[in-house]
């Protein structure tokens, strides 16, 4: 097993002054949250180098989250190391100690980052140390922004997964923001250098049993080479995807109060529409109503059981997304899998 090393990295800048600039320069200018803000801080050099950031350009104004997994031995030297870091820079840090373990059919992935999510909500709203806090900064950068992309794509996905991450977004209450989307990774590592900020190098960044880190170490590289501004225009289709699915969203809102009947979609108003339509607005009351997502199958095999409802007596009761989709007199109703 690769062990977790804190890497000291560089010698301490020329100039605090400078080190300070260079800090606060890597935040544009469009990225204004209300005060105070909260980092979720990992301890790794991308999150580090958006609290150093964050910290250069509003000292006093922020608050450091740290999401314990558990999922790893070094999980609780990457706590340690960012103790350390908060109290050098005097920040106020909170630390939330999750159970991120997968169930069966999940990814570890996509369990890890639905903890993280909810745990990072949860401290907000609740831990006294975060009172006053409405924007949350999460350290994505364009080169994630870029293995997301070609995960979709590898995927087989649609406009909402084209469409990537979004730099801003509002859940739970809370305004979420991106702002390292349009710097690659290996230019905030080059301000730590300069800096002599160390960080935590995940050794399961190494891993290329993960996709994500085959397409990191094997993928990129030869990008670079062959289409030296792929980061751009692979940020420009992803703008172009985001834009049409928001319009998407409109019309799929409008199309779902329209077959609305007590509470529940009508069979016979999604019968009415085309396949095209009908998909787009049983994923929209899916995602919107009951915070699930219907896999391709699953869709497609809930949409051949609405056309056969022709009957009062034909029963449907499918498998969707994380629950069951069933028929209750003339319309659907969504119950979470128990």
């Amino acid at each position: 097993m690769s062990v977790c090393k804190a890497m000291a990295v560089s010698p301490t800048p020329k100039s605090a002054n400078n080190s300070a600039l260079a800090g606060a320069a890597l935040l544009p200018p469009s990225f204004q949250p209300e005060l105070p803000l909260a980092v979720a801080l990992s301890g790794g050099a991308d999150s580090t180098a958006l609290l150093w950031a964050c910290v250069q350009r509003w000292p006093g104004q922020v608050r450091a989250v740290h999401i314990h997994h558990g999922l790893q031995d070094a999980a609780n030297l990457f706590e340690a190391h960012c103790r350390a870091l908060c109290e050098q820079w005097q920040v106020p840090l909170v630390v939330c100690k999750v159970n991120a373990r997968h169930e069966a059919g999940q990814s570890p992935e996509d369990a890890a980052r639905r903890a993280r999510y909810l745990a990072l909500s949860e401290s907000v709203h609740q831990h006294p140390d975060l009172q006053g806090v409405k924007h949350i900064a999460l350290a994505q950068h364009a080169d994630d922004q870029v293995e997301t992309l070609l995960l979709a794509l590898s995927r087989g996905a649609g406009l909402p997964g084209l469409a990537c991450m979004p730099s801003l977004w509002i859940r739970d209450g809370l305004q979420w923001h991106r702002p390292f989307l349009s710097l690659p990774g290996a230019k905030l590592r080059e301000c730590l250098v300069q800096a002599g900020v160390s960080w935590i190098e995940d050794p399961t960044n190494q891993d290329e049993q993960f996709t994500r880190n085959r397409i990191r170490a094997q993928l990129l590289p030869a990008l670079e080479r062959a289409f030296p501004q792929f980061r751009e225009t692979f940020a420009r289709s992803a703008s172009h995807a985001a834009e049409a699915q928001e319009i998407l969203n409109d019309v799929a809102q409008a199309d779902l109060a329209g077959v609305m009947e007590g509470g529940m979609p009508s069979i016979k108003a999604l019968q009415m529409m085309s396949s095209a339509r009908q998909s787009l607005v049983l994923r929209h009351w899916l995602k919107v109503q009951h915070q699930t997502t219907p896999s391709a199958a699953q869709l497609a095999e809930l949409l051949s059981q609405i056309a056969s409802c022709i009957t009062r007596g034909h029963q449907l009761h499918l498998k969707v997304g994380r629950g069951y989709v069933r028929r209750e007199g003339a319309g659907l109703t969504w119950t979470a899998e128990s």
